[in-house]
């Protein structure tokens, strides 16, 4: 398969390209802003949903041990993690276990952590558990995103934090963490006595040769104190089929968990989840290892355009995910009209910084998993929105 090919995904239902006219205000604006991917699903994943297609009865299944195998076998490979099948707990999404954690491991009016910009549903959630929600802003160094940990400590102090959820690798910076910081943010977690959440959603799209450390990994007795995110669906474009999982070493912990999962019935996966799950994990690796040289050609392209024609727009160089984050100040326009501002002048639809808390003022955000003749069309159309004076 090549990844050049483009799909015409209008008129399916789709999110990102039906939803455009109602969130962008034009039909015609090119869709480069929710977080999944205009590529064609791995072969192998598509060659298990049509056989389990032509089944003639789809009853109830239960997630096989060839699935948690492929899982199993897959955290150990790219992310050094020794799991065993009673420390998988399968879940319908990553934001389902997030509130599932949330009602299991703190109370309504508890405090929760985030850091600031953050993936918007880690402020949204919280707040619709009834929880009170705080932000610790990063700092940038050097082009990226690092924590701020005496804020950290500061806010754990000032506010009794219970739990803190942390985008591993960063969404929307596209920064990976290095072990000494995630060690620093676990050691101030058990100091302090909060729960962290580590969602790893996009820990398989990491670039450079660098690595995406699970923070679990880095000392057994992090182990009481950490809850995996996971799931095959950012990496092999799947988020529709619903379909993730938990990684959760200690007992007591993964009990509590268990617990709210079961009263509220979210421990069921669907047939084609795990039939998609486990066809990624199993039989797609070199489709993934061809995804990434897509996408770091991709991201160099980006980065050559922006120095090329937008010298004066700063932006992050991502270390992993299929996002660019760049900054708009020099056209200056409020934040509460940057979305419109974009699909109107450059007809293009973006994320817009600002959703992903007061620290994201003044960026947007680019999809950039698409054919590369779509992605030069979407540069050429925000080149278009900084040259064009304002009225």
């Amino acid at each position: 398969m090549s990844f050049d090919n483009q799909i015409d995904r209008k008129n399916t239902g789709s999110v990102k390209w039906d939803k455009v006219r109602q969130l962008f205000g034009r039909e015609d604006a090119l869709a480069m802003w929710i977080a999944d991917m205009d590529f064609e699903n791995p072969p192998a994943v598509k060659k298990a949903l049509e056989k389990l297609s032509t089944e003639a009865v789809l009853g109830y299944t239960f997630p096989t041990d060839s699935l948690y195998k492929s899982i199993i076998q897959w955290q150990d490979d790219y992310h050094g993690m020794s799991v065993s099948k009673k420390d998988i707990l399968f879940s319908p999404s990553v934001l389902s276990s997030i509130a599932v954690v949330i009602q299991a491991l703190t109370l309504p009016e508890d405090s929760i952590l985030i850091h600031d910009p953050v993936y918007t549903p880690f402020y949204t959630v919280p707040r619709q558990n009834d929880r009170q929600v705080f932000r610790s802003p990063l700092l940038i160094k050097e082009g990226q995103y690092v924590m701020d940990l005496d804020d950290i400590e500061k806010q754990f102090q000032e506010h009794e934090i219970k739990l803190f959820v942390l985008s591993n690798p960063h969404n929307p910076g596209g920064r990976v963490w290095s072990e000494t910081e995630l060690a620093d943010l676990v050691d101030l977690c058990i100091r302090y006595g909060v729960y962290l959440i580590s969602d790893e959603i996009h820990s398989d799209l990491v670039y450079s040769n660098l690595n995406c450390t699970s923070p679990v990994t880095l000392n057994p007795s992090y182990t009481k104190w950490i809850v995996t995110l996971h799931s095959a669906s950012k990496t092999f474009n799947l988020a529709g089929v619903k379909a993730s999982f938990m990684i959760v070493f200690d007992t007591e912990l993964r009990q509590k968990i268990k617990k709210i999962q079961h009263q509220s019935e979210l421990h069921i996966l669907n047939t084609f989840g795990m039939a998609a799950t486990e066809a990624a994990f199993a039989q797609s690796q070199q489709w993934q290892r061809n995804l990434i040289n897509y996408l770091e050609e991709n991201r160099s392209v980006i980065t050559d355009y922006f120095d090329t024609y937008l010298p004066d727009v700063s932006y992050m160089v991502p270390e992993s995910t299929y996002l660019f984050w760049f900054e708009t100040s020099s056209l200056g326009i409020s934040d509460s009209r940057l979305k419109k501002h974009f699909a109107e002048r450059g007809n293009i639809a973006l994320n817009d910084g600002i959703s992903y808390g007061p620290s994201g003022k003044g960026y947007m955000r680019l999809n950039f998993s698409v054919p590369r003749h779509v992605l030069l069309d979407a540069l050429n159309r925000i080149r278009q929105v900084f040259s064009t004076p304002r009225n």
